[in-house]
């Protein structure tokens, strides 16, 4: 079993429709749980940041 989670950190939240078209496209079929929060920045400049959990096997 694999489960997967996800966090993703975007310096604008009017971003979130174009970020969540990139992610069904990385994530086809069924979709990691995830969260989105909107930050004041990010290193180097990026818009856009994804923090991923993966259990593999597991009880």
């Amino acid at each position: 079993m694999i489960q997967i989670r996800t966090t993703i950190f975007l310096t604008d939240l009017n971003d979130w429709a174009a970020m969540n078209e990139v992610y069904r496209e990385y994530f086809v079929k069924d979709p990691p749980v995830r969260s989105t929060v909107q930050v004041a920045g990010l290193w180097g400049g990026m818009a856009v940041e994804i923090e991923a959990i993966a259990i593999i096997g597991g009880r």
